[in-house]
């Protein structure tokens, strides 16, 4: 049930971008499925640089395993995100999904001009921005604020200042043992 909607927005999205179907199509006949989570979506690639629900038990070429947690982080291509997605198979063929994934992207706003038209989808999309900007700065301040929180008022985290005067507070202890030691052993 979930394959065919899958496939109809992945065929969308490459079929906005002629280089990226170009790139897919050198890699016609593999198949590469997609684990997130408990969902597995399999795909093969087709001559045309589409992609088509693969065949129940057909060979997978390439295994891609990511954490639902990701996805957002995906959506907003957060670099780190890219590194924890876990593909086992044919690295060229990782290698070029890996490159659509970080390079494609869906322009939502022209899809939404041909409903609602131009400029409600305009103020729409600009308004998806927005949210998604705020979004990420509350996220930015509110880890500043947590982790000032436990540095200044409620010290579960040191400072680094506090940990560069402790360091520098146990070699001054360590020296003075040194020193005891030797008077200890003159004596």
């Amino acid at each position: 049930m979930l394959p065919r909607p899958a496939t109809a927005a992945v065929n969308h999205v490459l079929r906005s971008t002629p280089v990226a179907m170009e790139r897919l199509s050198r890699h016609a006949g593999r198949t590469a499925a997609f684990h997130v989570g408990p969902l597995t979506l399999a795909f093969t690639i087709q001559t045309t640089g589409e992609v088509a629900a693969a065949v129940a038990g057909a060979p997978r070429d390439l295994e891609v395993r990511l954490s639902p947690f990701l996805l957002p982080r995906l959506a907003a291509h957060e670099e780190a995100a890219y590194r924890e997605i876990h593909m086992d198979g044919d690295m060229e063929l990782a290698h070029e999904i890996s490159f659509l994934a970080r390079h494609l992207t869906w322009d939502y706003e022209e899809d939404l001009s041909r409903v609602i038209g131009d400029i409600a989808a305009h103020r729409v999309a600009e308004g998806a921005r927005g949210l998604a900007r705020w979004t990420r700065e509350a996220g930015r301040r509110t880890a500043q604020a947590a982790a000032e929180y436990w540095t200044e008022e409620s010290p579960l985290i040191a400072s680094r200042v506090k940990v560069e005067g402790f360091v520098r507070d146990v070699s001054e202890l360590r020296d003075a043992v040194e020193r005891l030691e030797k008077r200890i052993e003159r004596l």
